[in-house]
């Protein structure tokens, strides 16, 4: 079954532009995460804040992922770092038009 994975983190900085350069590498290397499908990259100037939602093809793909990012998040030296992990109905998706 498909599974959400949501994070989000205090963050500081950079945002916008400056952030999708200083990350593309991290970025690219998202993709190649076994059960990876998407990512929609978030984040609040006002709030100091940073995240992201992801979709993986199943449940234990996306646990394996929330165990190693929180341990590079932690690296970085982030801390507060909030990740929940999701099953989807992916029936009343689709009604909805989510990117399934």
């Amino acid at each position: 079954m498909k599974t959400l994975v949501c994070f989000d983190f205090p963050f500081a900085g950079p945002f916008g532009d400056e952030m999708a350069r200083a990350l593309q590498e991290l970025a690219q290397s998202i993709t190649q995460e076994p059960g990876f499908l998407w990512k929609i990259w978030t984040e609040s100037v006002d709030n100091g804040e940073a995240g992201g939602v992801y979709l993986f093809t199943d449940e234990a793909s996306a646990q394996a992922y929330v165990a190693k990012h929180s341990q590079r998040l932690a690296g970085f030296g982030i801390r507060g770092i909030n990740a929940k992990v999701f099953a989807i109905n992916e029936a009343l998706t689709g009604i909805t038009r989510g990117p399934l």
